[in-house]
């Protein structure tokens, strides 16, 4: 055993890298059950969006329109459950489950001619005097884009729900649907705007896991964060701060645990391997102790003639 081998300030590093994918994806389910709708589809959502970018990527050579039509492969995943419960009013656990299935299989088919490639990689954004500070600039200022933008996803998310009409009338529409509808609010249409939000930000997460934390394409490959993107989303009280800090958390779990691995510490590498999943569950029921109600009309179902 080795402790010495372990560099902090790369370990810092990558605890921002690991905790992306998750940081999407949860940001994107907070604000679909701010509406009042429960989306159990993030995994399938996810996986779906890391294929399609993973091939447009690898067949146009730009990561960035992978990272977009991943954006589109979510969305579009998330337009088939906003179909199902928002238009024919099925129950959204089952749909939100059979997207997942569905995601899953789909990903697999489509991801058959993709095995061993290696994807285009993608540029780091160096910020000129920033970048190359001591410590902080290997840790915060050497990322890609999609580590900056994530934070900037929260922030606007954040911003959005306290200070602005919009914000205002997303929570009245998850807390109270019939009195939203009542004040002539469009109900549905509010509902599934949110619905393709939440699943542009999960594909969007996916992409990340296959083009730059990889990179490459491999069957499963989100590997139950999407499940964990939906308890970070209850434990974090859905608060947008917390969704961060959750994601951080279990990000530099994640971390700690490979550099550990890596270090040959006398532990059984089943134990580590789960252990993120096992502490991140368990730091975040101690936070939500004082957590607010969750929205009213979470997984109601609304119909305008009732």
């Amino acid at each position: 055993m080795d402790l010495s081998s372990i560099n902090p300030i790369l370990l810092l590093a990558s605890l921002m890298v690991a905790a992306t994918p998750l940081l999407l994806a949860a940001v994107g389910e907070l604000v679909v059950e701010k509406a009042g709708v429960l989306n159990l589809g993030v995994e399938g959502m996810m996986i779906t969006g890391a294929i399609c970018g993973f091939a447009i990527a690898v067949n146009t050579g730009n990561p960035m329109l992978g990272v977009l039509a991943a954006a589109a492969g979510g969305a579009a995943l998330s337009l088939l459950f906003a179909a199902l419960t928002q238009l024919v009013l099925a129950n959204q656990v089952a749909s939100g489950l059979g997207l997942t299935l569905f995601g899953l299989g789909l990903s697999s088919l489509i991801g058959q001619g993709y095995q061993g490639i290696r994807p285009p990689s993608f540029p780091r954004l160096n910020v000129p005097g920033l970048s190359d500070m001591p410590v902080l600039g290997r840790i915060l200022f050497s990322h890609d884009l999609m580590v900056y933008l994530g934070l900037i996803i929260v922030s606007a998310v954040w911003f959005m729900l306290k200070y602005t009409r919009a914000g205002l009338i997303l929570r009245a529409v998850g807390e109270n649907h019939e009195a939203a509808h009542a004040l002539g609010y469009k109900v549905v249409r509010i509902r599934i705007l949110a619905i393709l939000f939440g699943g542009a930000c999960a594909g969007m997460g996916g992409a990340y896991i296959s083009l730059i934390r990889v990179p490459q394409w491999t069957e499963g490959m989100t590997a139950g964060i999407g499940w964990i993107a939906l308890a970070l989303v209850v434990f974090a009280s859905w608060k947008p701060w917390r969704v961060l800090l959750g994601a951080y958390l279990f990000g530099g779990v994640t971390v700690i645990q490979l550099n550990l691995q890596a270090a040959g510490v006398a532990i059984p590498v089943e134990y580590l391997a789960m252990s993120p999943y096992l502490i991140t569950i368990l730091v975040l029921v101690i936070m939500s102790a004082d957590k607010s109600s969750a929205p009213a009309s979470l997984g109601r179902i609304f119909h305008a003639s009732r």
